[in-house]
């Protein structure tokens, strides 16, 4: 019996002891890579009544996923802002708003980032975030999110590069002038003429393309059409969870001969299948109803609707997929085109957030979970950063004004 008791000491403490060195080596790998999040949607909240990304927020009082404190707590190092623009109408009135929105929104992240200068900064190229990086202050890009922030006019994708946009999602839930939605109905078969004059002025103006949310056509023609390699900017593999807003293998493999990068997602709906409860159905149907057309209300009542969807959250939330199940997104994206096209885009403040990778500060868990799975070193800095930067430098290098 003592025998056994001092066996069960032992394999207790070789667990203990490979565990401690499992997380040392996910600690060191994750402190060394440059870590980049490619898609949050926090800017949403800087809209209203002052939320402050330089306060460290509770995300279960208030639903907040993201700010410079717990970047920082969680390791990340840089981090794509988007200016989210739900599709409204297309008329040359709502483009008028919808443009001066897309300008409202940029300034808001000039605005609080510059507020909170002595931990964080506006990025601009690839070499801002290694730069920032080693001065230890978060790094924050500016992505579109939703091409109709450009309006019927062109020119706006230059004017919102000067104002430090480095990407364009090409549209959103629903088809716009640019392209058709994977989540609508077919309207042009794809990217529409107009659209691919938007990949054109994107390659040559410097602009990121993001494939996150288009039409499988769409993305067909968007591959055959740039000059420079594209992102999805926060989007998984259709094969591990089949969701319209995911990339089936034939996508990823013209996305690694474009020599892109797909940017997996924590979104859960877009992780795994998973149940709701019926009571989260219903009050989630009921908040709907409630607030029919949510982009389109004014800021303080967008406050007011945004506390009752964290609060029916809170009272029925939704059922949440792990780390684990997103790694293996990642693992199929990598056996089926290699270490070199997948990053990572978490989607937080718009959905996004694992059970155990719920806000910000803990996006180390996704390296353990690289470790654990064998990843190497070099592997794990390739996704953190590496392939998307790669990408981010290839467009800088092609632009041409």
């Amino acid at each position: 019996m003592k025998k056994l008791v001092v066996l069960g000491l032992v394999v207790i403490q070789l667990f203990i002891s490979c565990t401690s060195s499992t997380l040392s080596k996910a600690e060191k790998i994750h402190a060394k890579a440059l870590t980049i999040d490619t898609h949050c949607d926090t800017p949403m909240r800087f809209m209203g009544k002052g939320y402050n990304p330089g306060e460290k927020h509770d995300p279960m009082k208030d639903g907040s996923k993201v700010d410079f404190i717990r970047m920082k707590e969680g390791g990340l190092d840089a981090e794509f802002f988007a200016a989210f623009l739900g599709q409204g109408a297309r008329t040359p009135e709502a483009n008028e708003k919808v443009i001066q929105k897309t300008h409202n929104i940029i300034d808001s992240i000039h605005a609080v980032t510059n507020r909170n200068s002595e931990i964080a900064e506006i990025a601009k190229t690839s070499s801002d975030g290694y730069r920032l990086e080693k001065a230890n202050k978060r790094a924050i890009y500016i992505g579109i999110e939703n091409g109709y922030g450009i309006g019927n006019d062109i020119s706006n994708i230059k004017t919102f590069y000067k104002k430090d946009a480095r990407y364009i999602t090409l549209c959103h839930t629903k088809n716009n002038d640019i392209c058709d939605s994977s989540t609508d109905s077919v309207e042009h078969g794809g990217l529409s003429k107009f659209g691919k004059d938007v990949v054109r002025e994107m390659n040559d103006v410097g602009m990121i393309i993001d494939v996150s949310h288009i039409s499988d056509d769409a993305f067909y023609d968007v591959v055959e059409l740039s000059k420079t390699p594209v992102i999805a900017s926060h989007s998984c593999a259709r094969a591990i969870c089949d969701n319209p807003r995911n990339m089936t293998d034939d996508m990823l493999l013209k996305l690694k001969e474009n020599g892109g990068v797909i940017q997996m997602c924590i979104l859960s709906m877009y992780v795994k299948d998973l149940k709701a409860s019926a009571e989260h159905d219903s009050a989630k149907a009921a908040w709907r109803k409630k607030y029919p057309d949510y982009s389109s209300l004014p800021e303080d009542k967008k406050d007011i609707a945004r506390e009752a969807w964290y609060a029916y959250n809170r009272k029925f939330p939704a059922p949440l997929a792990t780390v684990s199940d997103a790694v293996d997104h990642i693992d199929h994206i990598v056996e089926l085109i290699g270490v070199d096209y997948v990053g990572i885009g978490t989607d937080f403040d718009g959905g996004g957030g694992l059970a155990d990778c719920y806000d910000v500060s803990e996006m180390g868990n996704i390296t353990k979970e690289l470790v654990n799975r064998g990843y190497s070193e070099e592997d794990i800095i390739k996704i953190w950063g590496g392939n998307f930067m790669r990408v981010f430098k290839e467009v800088e290098e092609y632009k041409i004004h």
